[in-house]
């Protein structure tokens, strides 16, 4: 017999009322999932996701929070691609800012969404509740693809 746990969503460093969350990447139990709201995929080119960032210095700064910009290009074309897979599975509302979606790795690296202002109204009035991301890079190319159920 498999067990399905129930994961309830999570709250990003406080509570309820901070309009921040962290969306588990498991569903609930079988007999509660919801269906799929949104699927996205993006695939980014590393060598010219490194050469627009060479070749606008604050590209980094509009598109990435504190913690992603220290990262290896490679993970930063990656996040990009994740964020754009995740307006897509959004349906690609033109009023998304690029830091209201980060890209965390749990204890584990599994990695997960966080979603804040414009992205979390977003997915709120899509009724999303659970996200699934992939990320992944090799041969020059970075993918990522978001699941969004409800």
């Amino acid at each position: 017999m498999v067990a399905i746990v129930a994961v309830p969503l999570r709250v990003w460093g406080g509570d309820s009322q901070s309009g921040i969350r962290v969306l588990p990447h498991r569903g609930r139990t079988l007999s509660a999932m919801g269906g799929i709201v949104g699927i996205g995929v993006d695939v980014c080119s590393v060598d010219r996701f490194a050469a627009s960032l060479v070749r606008t210095p604050a590209l980094a700064d509009r598109l990435f929070v504190g913690a992603e910009r220290g990262l290896a290009v490679r993970s930063l074309a990656a996040r990009f691609a994740a964020k754009e897979a995740l307006a897509k599975a959004l349906g690609a509302p033109g009023d998304l800012g690029w830091h209201d979606a980060e890209v965390v790795r749990e204890e584990s690296g599994r990695p997960v969404l966080v979603l804040r202002g414009s992205v979390a109204a977003a997915a709120d009035r899509l009724g999303v509740r659970t996200s699934h991301l992939s990320l992944s890079h090799d041969g020059g190319v970075a993918i990522a693809m978001v699941v969004l159920e409800s």
